[in-house]
């Protein structure tokens, strides 16, 4: 029997078609389009279920919301499937990769995301491979995570960042070597593959509505800027700082300014600015000052990985001291646990943890 496969049709380019006014959503276009392609006719490829999601949306739309209601989805679902692709725009694509492992506590069974940069009805594009290659992996591989498949490399999702908005190999992952690569063949690099100790029944964590944001630093910020940005009711911030975390430590007011949030339990996480590399607080005195007011280190975090762990933790209760301290944990494989500090192109050499 063929395995079976569950599609979350979200909204995006990939099921898009062209109208007077550009690119645009139609339902029921993507499932026409797809009852077109004798590839999902072969034998080797499962048997697909296409749920085409009200409102079909561009994910400039995504808000916490939808990432719940693909999380509920899945789970409905979930003894029916072998594995579940996720069809998304690329533009929140990674936020979304990085929102759901949190929510999707217990996952045993892969779920893929993947879009496209040009639609599917048009004769040249990228959706045909995204797609065929998503639905074998959700259907022969025992990838128990939830993956961002795009341009032949699968990513682990809380890993994954968007660099192009035009190139097909759209999505990278500058912290953490690839799940898989697809050329002739899709080679799964199964040690960095992580497994649950041991088996778990699948739980969607409901996200609440805590109050969290982030900031870019850029040099003159106002440190009235920031103080508007850090007032009541934030709870949590993710700083996107310079290089290894840096600021500016010559700013007085802009310190005092962080220093007053995080003493009434602001907690405030540093991430880098930069594509690749970790966060160090101790590296420069610059670091060291945002140390002291009170921020921590987000060390190899990306800003959407470190934003949707906040949600989830706030969420689930925790006080602002928990906070700080677990999101320096690795949960879901979204940061590189401190003792481990090996390059991210060798790939062998990296410490797998357990959800």
């Amino acid at each position: 029997m063929r395995k079976r496969v569950y599609v979350a049709h979200t909204g995006g380019t990939i099921g898009m078609r062209r109208t007077e006014h550009g690119y645009g959503t139609e339902r029921g276009y993507l499932q026409q389009q797809m009852a077109e392609m004798p590839e999902l006719r072969n034998e080797s490829m499962p048997d697909v279920d296409l749920h085409e999601y009200e409102p079909l949306l561009d994910s400039s739309n995504m808000t916490p919301r939808d990432w719940m209601k693909i999380a509920y989805d899945i789970e409905e679902h979930y003894d029916g499937y072998e594995g579940f692709v996720v069809l998304h725009g690329t533009d929140t694509m990674a936020y979304t990769a990085s929102a759901l492992p949190f929510i999707l506590g217990g996952l045993a069974k892969p779920v893929i995301i993947t879009g496209s940069q040009i639609p599917l009805c048009e004769i040249r594009n990228d959706a045909r491979e995204n797609l065929i290659t998503s639905l074998l992996i959700a259907s022969q591989y025992d990838i128990p995570e939830v993956c961002l498949y795009f341009g032949g490399r699968l990513l682990r999702g809380c890993r994954a960042v968007k660099v192009s908005a035009s190139g097909f190999a759209a999505f990278d992952s500058p912290n953490f070597p690839p799940l898989g690569n697809v050329g002739i063949g899709i080679d799964v690099e199964w040690n960095l593959v992580r497994r649950p100790k041991e088996a778990e029944m699948l739980r969607v964590e409901d996200l609440g509505a805590p109050v969290v944001s982030t900031l870019r630093l850029f040099p003159g910020i106002s440190p009235g800027l920031v103080r508007n940005v850090l007032r009541p009711p934030l709870q949590g911030l993710v700083l996107e700082a310079y290089g290894v975390g840096n600021g500016p430590d010559q700013d007085s007011e802009f310190l005092r300014v962080v220093n007053e949030a995080t003493a009434r339990g602001v907690v405030i996480v540093d991430c880098t600015q930069c594509l690749e590399g970790s966060v160090d607080l101790t590296e420069y005195a610059t670091g060291s000052a945002l140390a002291s007011a009170g921020v921590i280190s987000g060390f190899d975090m990306t800003s959407e990985a470190a934003l949707a762990k906040m949600y989830y933790l706030f969420s689930r209760g925790d006080s602002p001291d928990q906070v700080k301290a677990t999101m320096q944990d690795d949960l879901r494989g979204e940061l590189t646990p401190r003792e481990v500090k090996h390059s991210p192109h060798s790939p062998g050499r990296w410490k797998t943890g357990i959800a």
